[in-house]
């Protein structure tokens, strides 16, 4: 009788567990199955507790597009409240965006663009009760908030750069709270993009 192959693939990692064999050093992904298959991670065993989650990203822009924000005359209309207003939307419905996302009911969602030289600083921040954190509903906030202001100014600016999207800190669950130490962002903006 023919081997079933992912049986087949498991077996030496079974053998070498019985026989006392060394354990993986190496974090696990948690969206990936024995086999290397992608799913949805099981959360019913775990406890609700409040979770909190900052994201930041930034857009940069061209001085004379910086200025008609600034002076009100974008002729779709202010870009800053509709990238607002799309980044509660979309962190509300990013398990929709994200395929292994967990729908989860937020509790409160704020989306902030603050001015700086070379654009909008964008920071979400995203709440909820539940057996999973939101930091990809953090994130996915900062995203569609800075591709919402490239809809809004496109027509005057096709070289706008949305980027630096990271965690900055998250709240809740097992693993308690973390920050992104100052200094410590990603390091992928070109220097001459920097704030």
């Amino acid at each position: 009788m023919a081997q079933d192959p992912a049986r087949a693939r498991r077996e030496p990692r079974r053998r070498a567990a019985a026989a006392g064999g060394a354990r993986r050093s190496r974090p696990t992904l948690s969206h990936l199955d024995a086999d290397g298959r992608v799913r949805m991670v099981d959360v019913s065993g775990k406890p609700e507790t409040a979770r909190e989650a900052i994201a930041r990203g930034f857009v940069h822009l061209a001085p004379a597009t910086i200025r008609l924000i600034r002076t009100g005359r974008i002729a779709k209309g202010d870009p800053l409240q509709a990238a607002r207003l799309a980044g509660i939307m979309a962190a509300k419905r990013t398990a929709d965006i994200i395929p292994l996302c967990h729908p989860l009911a937020l509790s409160h969602c704020d989306v902030a663009l603050t001015p700086r030289r070379q654009g909008y600083e964008i920071e979400a921040r995203v709440r909820t009760t539940g057996q999973t954190g939101v930091e990809m509903e953090a994130l996915t906030a900062v995203a569609a908030a800075g591709l919402t202001v490239y809809d809004m100014v496109k027509a005057v600016d096709r070289a706008v750069v949305i980027g630096d999207i990271r965690l900055m800190e998250k709240r809740g669950g097992r693993s308690g709270v973390w920050r992104r130490e100052p200094g410590h962002d990603s390091g992928t903006t070109p220097a001459r993009l920097r704030r």
